[in-house]
């Protein structure tokens, strides 16, 4: 009875589609099929980068197949049990409803979203188990251990045979192709070294805890099995982004390092910084090397469903020359102010929740970093969508043409009002085998 009713309801809703996009000017016409579309097909459309053209309405075949796909997404959608675990986090709900997601792990790498959708870790390579948490010889690591994993040649999906806390004694260089995925334990790389994405594509961290990090250095470590070098000083980043793209950092909290807790520049690009939980940190996120270094114009990174917490106090991020897709976040806490920048980036805010400190010489979220007036207001900057609270306030700048931020969109942005649900698991999960996460 249930399965006649919605086939009564699609044959319906398709005939009013048809009927109104008889009778509609092309315009209303395209307006008319983007409501009509869902956010799974949305996503599609956006990721092939192809704007639906004016006249696609006229076209019956085409209403016929986009209604079929509806049925088939929302299909494989209660397969997945997506209506009682959906959060309307994209990328949570392509994966997190599946109980057996620890025989299924490397679907995580299809699940992406942003500039970093693209990137697929170790998909294509086997697993590796680390079942050693030392980290004795940098030069030399064992097998078994995290840095004899992440130095390999070959694609690698590198997991943990249980709950550790890694001391790093150098900085953890990562070749390429390589997923770190603290599913199913407790990750905790602190009070040492942290993580140098350099020169490499294709990474994901995802799961992972990574805090109390230190500056290192003036040491010999090894990055492949057939290099190790000299390395200075590094200053102490939780995740340093070097020259690199296709880089994924997901579901990971991140507090209180010597430098940055996110970092990307010299060049990097394709990034995507999604369901992190940050706290307790001064300079949180820098994209872009300086003023000067003009290759990162080409920089675009999408920032997305992370939840900004307790004790932080400036960049989130803080962004030079590039284009920057800010996107649903929960902003809950910041000192001196949440988005900054210099060397006029392009900053597309969308659906984040902004709640001011109560310091009223800090309800400003964002910060022209050592620009004069006259400089800036010519720098793209938008807020639509976002919710300001307790007196927060956003100093929009540039065009207000939609066209002067497609470099700078890479995702359809929920409702505001969505932000508390889907950043509710902000962080690493709790994943258990045969349990959803």
């Amino acid at each position: 009875m249930a399965s006649s009713l919605s086939s009564l309801f699609l044959l319906l809703l398709l005939s009013v589609v048809l009927v109104a996009a008889s009778r509609s000017s092309p315009r209303a016409k395209t307006e008319k099929l983007q409501s009509f579309k869902n956010t799974t097909m949305a996503d599609m459309v956006n990721e092939k980068g192809d704007a639906v053209n004016e006249h696609a309405v006229a076209n019956p075949e085409e209403i016929v197949a986009m209604v079929h796909m509806s049925i088939q997404n929302s299909t494989q959608r209660r397969n997945l049990g997506y209506f009682s675990c959906g959060t309307g986090n994209p990328i949570d709900d392509c994966w997190r409803c599946d109980r057996n997601w620890h025989k299924n792990r490397k679907r995580l790498a299809d699940c992406g979203i942003g500039f970093g959708r693209n990137a697929i870790g170790g998909r294509n390579g086997r697993f590796y188990v680390v079942t050693d948490p030392r980290d004795d010889d940098p030069v030399n690591p064992r097998p078994g251990t995290l840095r004899h994993a992440v130095i390999q040649e070959e694609p690698l999906w590198i997991v943990f045979k249980r709950d550790m806390v890694i001391q790093l004694k150098e900085e953890l260089i990562m070749n390429s192709f390589k997923t770190i995925d603290g599913r199913g334990s407790n990750i905790h790389i602190a009070n040492g070294a942290c993580i140098t994405v350099q020169y490499v594509t294709n990474i994901i961290i995802h799961g992972i805890h990574i805090h109390d990090c230190k500056p290192t250095g003036n040491a010999m470590v090894r990055s492949s099995p057939s290099h190790f070098g000299w390395r200075t000083m590094a200053d102490g980043d939780a995740v340093s982004i070097f020259g690199s793209s296709h880089i994924w950092i997901d579901h990971n909290s991140l507090s209180n390092c010597a430098d940055g807790l996110v970092d990307a520049v010299m060049g990097s690009t394709a990034i995507t910084i999604s369901n992190n939980h940050f706290a307790h940190h001064n300079e949180v996120m820098l994209l872009g090397h300086s003023d000067s270094y003009v290759r990162d114009k080409q920089m675009q990174v999408t920032i997305a469903f992370n939840h900004f917490g307790s004790g932080l106090i400036q960049r989130m991020p803080r962004c030079r020359h590039g284009y920057f897709h800010v996107v649903n976040n929960d902003y809950t806490h910041w000192e001196m102010y949440a988005i900054g920048g210099s060397a006029s980036p392009t900053i597309n805010s969308q659906g984040n929740r902004y709640a001011a400190p109560r310091n009223p010489f800090a309800k400003e979220v964002t910060k022209r970093v050592d620009t004069a007036e006259g400089q800036w207001k010519g720098w793209n900057w938008r807020s639509e969508g976002d919710l300001m609270l307790n007196g927060a306030y956003f100093t929009a700048s540039g065009g207000g043409a939609s066209a002067s931020y497609a470099r700078a969109s890479s995702l359809g942005a929920k409702s505001s009002s969505m932000v508390g649900t889907i950043t509710a698991n902000a962080g690493p999960l709790s994943c258990r085998q045969g349990n959803r996460c």
